[in-house]
């Protein structure tokens, strides 16, 4: 795979149009703009998380969620694409963002192929002088090559215009991240609207799941718990995720993927775990970390 110059990586926030490699899946992307998101550690505040899973395993639900939000982090994350011909190659689920679309009477949900977040800390950027360096439906429509500037190519006008009108849905400012026996689980929720004929609010959640020790390990099951704001409250178990149970290796050590969840209700929270397996046979849980699930101050106020 040939990409171009590798460049030093970056204190300070990456232009849109920088070209990249991501640090841990390979894919070649573009930057098209940031997002301040605020990372949220679970495992830092261990008093406060220690007595919500003391309440987790006793079942002792109540409505006021998960941990209050008190030391979060401040991150840049940044919107990309993905080059279309590494998306077969990486060990993640085929990025898409996902929204509600069409009237209020019957929304349907839309999705837009090979785009992801990502973190500042997994940018390798590198410069190249093609002028079409990433395979997208969107590159030659968002950026405009320009040898003159530095990353080398600058927003057109509609690339502005498309992150002012899709805001609501592409918005990253969560991200949850909690780690149990060398196994660490990001998760970034996003509130994609609401199907007003059907009373639903709904959200995708994207979930990282990375191995940080050289024991492989196998992704056997999952198991959710969805509380309402409404007062209900829902278990999910299921194999795998997504329809895969992903091997977790040194080779392998990453595994990302995208779903959703709705209630009705416009807040909520989830929690759960992964079970996984070792190469001996034993079993052992990881904690995914909780998370809020809300609906944009925006959306509630226009109804």
């Amino acid at each position: 795979m040939e990409v171009g110059v590798f460049e030093a990586p970056k204190i300070e926030n990456y232009e849109t149009g920088q070209l990249f490699l991501h640090k841990l899946f390979g894919y070649r992307g573009v930057i098209l703009f940031p997002w301040t998101a605020n990372v949220f550690d679970k495992n830092e505040d261990a008093a406060i998380e220690g007595s919500y899973e003391m309440k987790i395993a006793n079942e002792e639900l109540d409505r006021s969620g998960p941990p209050e939000r008190t030391k979060a982090k401040k991150m840049t994350y940044y919107q990309v694409l993905i080059d279309n011909r590494d998306i077969p190659h990486i060990r993640t689920q085929p990025e898409s963002v996902t929204f509600l679309g069409g009237p209020q009477s019957n929304r349907s949900v839309y999705s837009i192929h090979g785009l992801d977040y990502v973190s500042h800390n997994d940018v390798l950027p590198y410069s190249s002088s093609e002028k079409n360096p990433i395979v997208h439906d969107l590159f030659e429509k968002f950026l405009m090559y320009d040898p003159d500037t530095k990353p080398g190519f600058v927003a057109r006008e509609s690339l502005k215009a498309w992150q002012e009108s899709n805001h609501p849905w592409l918005e990253l400012s969560d991200v949850c991240v909690k780690t149990t026996n060398n196994i660490r689980v990001t998760v970034i929720p996003f509130y994609i609207g609401e199907d007003q004929r059907k009373k639903l609010y709904w959200w995708r959640y994207s979930i990282r799941i990375e191995n940080l020790s050289n024991e492989p390990v196998t992704l056997r099951e999952r198991h959710w718990r969805i509380f309402s704001q409404a007062g209900t409250f829902e278990t999910v178990r299921g194999k795998g995720v997504v329809g895969q149970e992903p091997d977790l290796n040194s080779e392998t050590p990453v595994f990302q993927y995208s779903s959703h969840v709705n209630l009705q209700a416009p807040s909520g929270h989830m929690w759960g775990t992964f079970k996984m397996e070792k190469e001996d046979g034993s079993f052992f849980e990881v904690r995914i970390p909780s998370f809020y699930l809300e609906c944009k101050e925006e959306d509630k106020s226009s109804q």
